[in-house]
């Protein structure tokens, strides 16, 4: 059968995978800090007997869109938004130091400051923050963490641990929808980094893009199956032909 079956079904599977990749950006077009994951098509030779003549259409992500979300005043003390490229750290599921542009900051019950979806958020020295019972917090520009509990001084309890990734030190998204250092290593923490208190970051996602790049891989994985019938349809009238002159 001609390889042109292999060519449509790989073009096909491609176009798939890029409408979930848009997909999945359109759904996180209103989350706090998020980056619009990026995806292009690249082509691979097939190789075999005889002469290259068939390529094989692939999907790769190419990374992610590094420009600011929009940014939205809350008015709220534990909300901040990091100025520039910079990051902040939080402790994954599985106990390594990732780094996220969400600040929607939460308290526990136990005092531990997390992230919106609960996980830890790491200080300069790479440990989780506690912060005093019934403390009332506020986030300096420079990350620092100031706690004041009723009728007693305010004082410093620690600071935010802000890191600003760079051509060679890169980020790259893991799985979990947390950001990592391209090794795996923990980033040095950025002492000139800067935040922004009472103001959140919004999600890159243009969902205008999103839907016309979704009507446009719809129709690429149609053409791909209609390429996959046109296949069909040869290899039939070939076997007639054949059991004609047979």
């Amino acid at each position: 059968m001609d390889r042109i079956i292999y060519t449509s079904m790989t073009g096909a599977n491609a176009a798939m995978q890029r409408q979930a990749v848009l997909a999945h950006n359109l759904a996180n077009a209103s989350t706090t800090g998020f980056r619009a994951e990026m995806a292009n098509f690249r082509a691979v030779p097939m190789q075999g007997s005889g002469a290259t003549t068939r390529v094989f259409a692939l999907e790769a992500t190419s990374g992610h869109r590094t420009s600011a979300g929009p940014a939205q005043t809350t008015g709220r003390a534990l909300d901040a938004m990091a100025v520039g490229n910079a990051w902040f750290a939080v402790q994954g599921l599985d106990g390594s130091e990732a780094y996220t542009r969400a600040g929607d900051f939460q308290l526990t019950a136990q005092g531990q400051l997390v992230t919106g979806t609960g996980l830890p958020v790491l200080s300069d020295g790479g440990a989780p923050i506690d912060i005093p019972q019934g403390a009332d917090v506020t986030l300096g520009g420079d990350g620092t963490i100031t706690a004041q509990v009723s009728g007693q001084p305010p004082q410093t309890v620690g600071r935010l641990k802000l890191v600003t990734p760079t051509a060679e030190t890169p980020l790259q998204r893991g799985d979990d929808g947390l950001f990592r250092g391209a090794g795996g290593e923990a980033l040095p923490a950025d002492n000139g980094a800067q935040l922004r208190s009472g103001m959140l970051e919004g999600s890159n996602v243009n969902p205008v893009e999103c839907m016309v790049g979704m009507i446009a891989a719809a129709r690429q994985f149609e053409q791909q199956m209609k390429l996959l019938q046109t296949a069909e349809s040869d290899d039939k009238s070939a076997g007639r032909l054949l059991s004609m002159n047979g």
